[in-house]
Protein backbone atom coordinates (compact mmCIF):
# COMPACT_ATOMS: atom_id res chain seq x y z
CA UNK A 1 0.00 0.00 0.00
CA UNK A 2 1.48 3.49 -1.02
CA UNK A 3 1.57 5.95 1.69
CA UNK A 4 0.77 9.11 -1.08
CA UNK A 5 -2.25 7.20 -2.05
CA UNK A 6 -3.69 6.48 1.19
CA UNK A 7 -3.14 10.34 2.16
CA UNK A 8 -4.60 11.39 -1.00
CA UNK A 9 -7.72 8.56 -0.61
CA UNK A 10 -8.32 10.25 3.50
CA UNK A 11 -8.32 13.80 1.63
CA UNK A 12 -11.13 13.09 -0.52
CA UNK A 13 -13.07 11.07 2.38
CA UNK A 14 -12.68 13.86 4.47
CA UNK A 15 -13.86 16.84 2.10
CA UNK A 16 -16.11 14.02 0.52
CA UNK A 17 -17.86 14.55 3.86
CA UNK A 18 -17.45 18.74 3.57
CA UNK A 19 -15.63 18.70 6.74
CA UNK A 20 -12.11 20.14 8.05
CA UNK A 21 -8.95 18.80 8.96
CA UNK A 22 -9.51 20.48 12.62
CA UNK A 23 -13.00 18.87 12.74
CA UNK A 24 -11.77 15.25 11.22
CA UNK A 25 -9.43 15.42 13.68
CA UNK A 26 -11.81 16.18 16.49
CA UNK A 27 -13.96 13.03 15.19
CA UNK A 28 -11.13 10.86 14.86
CA UNK A 29 -9.53 12.12 18.94
CA UNK A 30 -6.38 12.76 17.49
CA UNK A 31 -4.19 16.13 17.46
CA UNK A 32 -4.63 18.52 14.32
CA UNK A 33 -0.83 18.34 14.04
CA UNK A 34 -1.42 14.33 13.92
CA UNK A 35 -4.18 14.40 11.64
CA UNK A 36 -2.63 16.48 9.17
CA UNK A 37 0.46 14.23 8.92
CA UNK A 38 -1.56 11.27 7.53
CA UNK A 39 -3.08 13.56 4.97
CA UNK A 40 0.48 15.67 3.92
CA UNK A 41 1.85 11.92 3.47
CA UNK A 42 4.38 12.57 7.01
CA UNK A 43 3.23 9.27 8.70
CA UNK A 44 1.26 6.70 7.60
CA UNK A 45 -1.51 5.12 9.54
CA UNK A 46 -1.97 1.89 11.66
CA UNK A 47 -3.94 -0.75 10.39
CA UNK A 48 -5.94 0.04 13.52
CA UNK A 49 -6.34 3.77 12.53
CA UNK A 50 -7.17 3.28 9.18
CA UNK A 51 -10.25 1.31 10.31
CA UNK A 52 -11.28 3.71 12.58
CA UNK A 53 -10.97 6.56 9.55
CA UNK A 54 -12.75 4.45 7.21
CA UNK A 55 -15.80 4.06 9.70
CA UNK A 56 -15.47 7.89 10.80
CA UNK A 57 -15.54 8.94 7.42
CA UNK A 58 -17.63 6.44 5.87
CA UNK A 59 -16.04 4.84 3.50
CA UNK A 60 -13.73 1.36 3.39
CA UNK A 61 -9.94 0.47 4.17
CA UNK A 62 -9.62 -0.92 0.95
CA UNK A 63 -10.77 2.41 -0.13
CA UNK A 64 -8.35 4.25 1.99
CA UNK A 65 -5.37 2.08 0.69
CA UNK A 66 -6.17 2.20 -2.91
CA UNK A 67 -7.90 -1.65 -3.65
CA UNK A 68 -10.97 -0.17 -4.70
CA UNK A 69 -12.03 2.94 -6.50
CA UNK A 70 -15.29 2.23 -4.61
CA UNK A 71 -16.31 4.97 -1.61
CA UNK A 72 -18.55 3.72 -0.43
CA UNK A 73 -18.29 1.71 2.88
CA UNK A 74 -18.12 -1.82 2.84
CA UNK A 75 -19.46 -2.03 6.17
CA UNK A 76 -21.49 0.02 9.21
CA UNK A 77 -20.98 -0.32 12.66
CA UNK A 78 -23.63 0.35 14.76
CA UNK A 79 -22.91 1.44 18.34
CA UNK A 80 -25.30 0.33 21.19
CA UNK A 81 -24.92 3.49 22.89
CA UNK A 82 -26.01 5.87 20.40
CA UNK A 83 -28.51 4.21 18.59
CA UNK A 84 -29.69 1.30 21.14
CA UNK A 85 -33.28 0.67 19.18
CA UNK A 86 -31.69 0.62 15.27
CA UNK A 87 -28.97 -1.98 17.47
CA UNK A 88 -31.72 -3.88 18.97
CA UNK A 89 -33.40 -4.27 15.39
CA UNK A 90 -30.25 -5.53 13.58
CA UNK A 91 -29.46 -8.05 16.38
CA UNK A 92 -33.11 -9.23 15.40
CA UNK A 93 -32.63 -9.36 12.33
CA UNK A 94 -29.28 -11.32 12.29
CA UNK A 95 -31.30 -14.09 13.49
CA UNK A 96 -33.59 -14.61 10.55
CA UNK A 97 -33.02 -16.39 7.31
CA UNK A 98 -32.82 -14.86 4.13
CA UNK A 99 -36.28 -14.96 2.70
CA UNK A 100 -37.40 -13.49 6.20
CA UNK A 101 -34.99 -10.33 5.68
CA UNK A 102 -35.74 -10.04 2.13
CA UNK A 103 -39.70 -9.49 3.24
CA UNK A 104 -38.58 -7.02 5.46
CA UNK A 105 -36.32 -5.06 3.50
CA UNK A 106 -39.39 -4.83 0.38
CA UNK A 107 -41.23 -3.67 3.04
CA UNK A 108 -38.79 -1.16 4.73
CA UNK A 109 -38.30 0.17 1.69
CA UNK A 110 -42.08 0.62 1.44
CA UNK A 111 -42.30 2.35 4.79
CA UNK A 112 -39.23 4.41 3.47
CA UNK A 113 -40.56 5.80 0.32
CA UNK A 114 -43.92 7.35 1.85
CA UNK A 115 -43.54 10.72 2.37
CA UNK A 116 -45.44 12.89 4.90
CA UNK A 117 -46.72 15.66 4.26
Amino acid sequence: MSDNIISERITAAREQLGITKAEASRRLNLSKIGYSRYEYGERTPSVQTLEVIAQCFGTSVDYLTGKTDEIAPDKIVIDKNNNPTFFDLVKRLSNLDDAQIKRIAVYATKLLDVKVD
